[in-house]
Formats: C-alpha cells, structure tokens, sequence
C-alpha cells in the first residue's frame, strides 16, 4: 500500500479539487489515500459540536469515495484515539475529557466516557465508510500522559507504567472495533510503540495490527510501511541505510526535499520538540506539495531516486527541469494548482523583498517620509514626488498580484483557508506597503 496522507487539520481543499488531484495521485503511483477528517467530517447528533463550519457534508464524503474507487485508490479513514485531539478536547463540552486539564492534547484514558465518545466517534465515520478494509487509529504522539492525577493513581494502584496504560487504553480501542466491525482491519503509528520494551509488548496480545511508522520532520522520511503481524505487535525500526530482516517486512525510505515555498510552519527542530497541531499555522499549501509528494511517490514506486523517476515526474508534471538542491521546478507546470505553485513561489521569493527594500532603501523616504512626517500629515512635494511614482507601481502590481492569487485559491480552499494563507503570508509585508501609499496620497 503507497498511501498519501491528508491531514486535513488545516487547509482541507474543495472537492472539486480532489476531483482533479485523485488520478494525478493515482498516475504517480499510489494506490490509497489516508484520510484524517479532524473537524472536516460531518458529525452528528451530539458530536455535532465537532464540525467546522466548512466540513464535508454526507454527500461530499460519497462523492471523495467514488472519485477513490474510479482512480483505484483505497480510502482509509483515520481517527485519532488519544492524542491529537485539539478539536475534541478544545470544547468546553469534553474539557473535563483532558488528561490534563490546561492542554487540549490528549484524553484521559480512564475516564469512561473517554472510550464511550471515541466508539461513537469511531461508528459514525466507519460507518460511512463501509467500502473500507482499513481504520487507522491515530495513536500517536500521546503529550503529557502519565502527567494526569489519574494516570499517577493508576500506575500507583498497578505498579504500572505510561507503557502498559497506552497499550491498555489502545488495546479496548481495537477491541471495540473488532468486536462492532469484524474484518476491519486496524493501522496506527509507531512512535509511541518504540519507547515500550518489547517484554510489554509481548505481554500484551493486541491481535492483528499494521504499525506505520510516524513520520519524522527532518532528514528522511519513511514514505509509507505497512505490516501484517501475527499474535502480539511487532515493530521493526530501521534507520536511513538498515535494510529489513524479516522477508514480509519491507521499508521504504527516500529524502524529503525541502518546502519550495513560504510555507514553512516552523524549523524542524521545533517541530520535532511540539508536534504539529490542531492549533498550529497552516504548513504547506497541497497545491505547493505536489512536486515533492511526486517525486516520494515515484522514489517509492522505483526503488530510488533514478534517472527514470526523474523524467516521470517531470513529464507527469509538465516542468522541463528540477534541481532538489535548490527545491525549484523549472517550466510552467500542468498539473492541478500548478498556477498557485508558481504564485505561492513567487511570493516567497519577492514578496517581502520588494516591498522593504522600496521602503528602506529609498532615501526620500526616510529623510523625507518618515512616521514623524506621516504621523503630522507634513512633507515637501518636491520630495516626495521623486520615489511617489515607483511606490504607487509596485503597490499596484502586488495588489493585482493578489487579486489572481486569491482568486486561484479560493477555487481549491474554503475562505477561512484562504484568509489564513493571506493573513500569514501576505498581509505582514503588503499592509506596510498599503499604510505608506495611504499616507502619501
């Protein structure tokens, strides 16, 4: 299974752009796509309070099923079962939920109503999803467990460890599951399992698993590693060159290239040391991916970055020349938002440039303009007139700039998406530029 996880936490596109992206997906070579809804599924009766008020309705999440199946891709639902569930436990409704109560990261996992609100979670969205063979728990990155003063009296009572209270907590979740929906078989990442001795492990008879492996945020990334396991789990991790012992188990790693946009939401480091949340900024714009997320499926599909993948990206694309170093694709492009690729870029690239350097480069601005001038509506004409006219240009064509760029991506994203992007991306350097023109004329 190559599957291309969208995470749909931030910036969930149109379906009428999934449409579009769905055999190019296919064409590069995956053949499921994991789908983490968050507040994008339309909940009801009391989860109803979990909707963003963009999500999906029922008709969409048909319609992104029957797109799947015309492009051959499997849909693997995933909800998140303990941690990452900001947009659970960020509601007043479930803060008594929190297993500790200033952080809406994770559930308490002794709480009943914790698993009674997880199998109600868990049966609306299978149960619209009854094509699949697949549900992904989630499971991953649990913060500040242990940390509860419930946690504490639990490990206390059974001379336990945060160790055997996840497994405990993961282990009624697949039971729920293989209990309600015989058959569905059950993935869930990795990272919280590598830090549990394989002696608990082993103790712990969990049925049928497939672990995958969390994603790291820098360096390599493992593409996607799914693993049917008799009995107890097992998980094997392996670093960038270790090769697989087992014969079932195959890994796959390949290089991530770097983000070619703005879009970075923070270093790696920091993302590694707070995780990725319901509450972060938007990170990579889907349509500013694609050239990198090709290139990983292709690497997948080949067995390696070879002149063959290569010119298949590049020909699926529609770019005559890429240069990874450098995280630039040249040629216009032909695939679904390639216009934002290129106007996302040239953001990134001028943008901010531009607008400083008018604003602080030009000396009749500075001995002429300053906030003291603009604050006292004071200045001489004469000198303003000689940087008037270039400043007007630029604030001109940045606006019109906008105006497409906006325009291009409110085609693929719903409008809290876009006034994010712009608030974030835009915003911080052309409202300086706005205020300046403002003030002179």
């Amino acid at each position: 299974m190559r599957l291309v996880h969208l995470d749909l936490k931030g910036a969930a596109p149109r379906v009428s752009y999934l449409e579009q992206v769905f055999p190019l997906l296919s064409q590069l070579g995956a053949n499921g796509i994991l789908i983490e809804y968050e507040d994008m599924f339309p909940f009801q009766g009391e989860l109803e309070i979990l909707k963003s008020p963009y999500a999906y309705s029922e008709e969409d999440i048909e319609r992104i099923q029957q797109l799947a199946e015309l492009n051959k891709l499997e849909v693997v639902p995933l909800v998140q079962t303990f941690g990452h569930v900001e947009f659970i436990l960020k509601h007043e409704k479930y803060q008594h939920l929190r297993e500790v109560e200033r952080f809406p990261n994770s559930f308490n996992p002794h709480v009943p109503e914790t698993l009674a609100l997880l199998k109600s979670i868990l049966s609306q969205v299978i149960e619209k999803h009854r094509g699949s063979t697949w549900i992904h728990i989630g499971a991953d990155e649990v913060f500040h467990l242990g940390e509860g003063m419930d946690s504490k009296n639990w490990m206390s009572r059974n001379k336990g460890d945060t160790g055997t209270m996840y497994l405990k907590h993961i282990k009624e979740v697949l039971g729920f599951i293989a209990t309600q929906y015989r058959g569905l078989r059950a993935l869930m990442w990795d990272d919280m399992l590598r830090k549990i001795s394989v002696g608990a492990l082993r103790g712990e008879r969990m049925g049928t698993a497939a672990v995958a492996p969390e994603a790291t945020l820098a360096g390599v990334v493992p593409c996607a590693q799914q693993e049917p396991i008799p009995g107890p789990v097992r998980t094997q991790v392996l670093g960038e060159h270790e090769e697989p012992q087992a014969a079932y188990c195959r890994w796959h790693w390949c290089p991530r290239p770097h983000p070619c946009s703005s879009h970075r939401v923070r270093d790696s480091e920091a993302r590694l040391a707070h995780g990725y949340d319901h509450y972060s900024v938007l990170c990579e714009l889907l349509p500013v991916g694609i050239p990198s997320l090709a290139i990983c499926l292709q690497t997948l599909v080949n067995g390696g970055f070879t002149d063959e993948t290569k010119r298949k990206v590049l020909d699926t694309l529609g770019f005559q020349s890429m240069q990874l170093e450098q995280s630039t694709c040249e040629g216009r492009g032909a695939f679904p938002g390639a216009e934002i690729y290129h106007m996302v870029e040239q953001v990134n690239g001028h943008l901010k440039e531009s607008i400083l350097k008018a604003l602080e480069e030009e000396s009749a601005i500075k001995g002429w303009f300053s906030p003291y001038h603009r604050k006292h509506q004071f200045g001489n004409p004469r000198n303003m007139e000689s940087f008037g006219s270039k400043v007007l240009k630029l604030h001109e064509d940045w606006e019109s700039f906008v105006r497409d760029l906006r325009a291009h991506l409110e085609r693929v994203y719903f409008p809290d998406t876009v006034e994010e992007w712009m608030e974030e991306n835009i915003n911080p350097y052309l409202d300086q530029l706005r205020d300046l023109v403002r003030d002179y004329r």
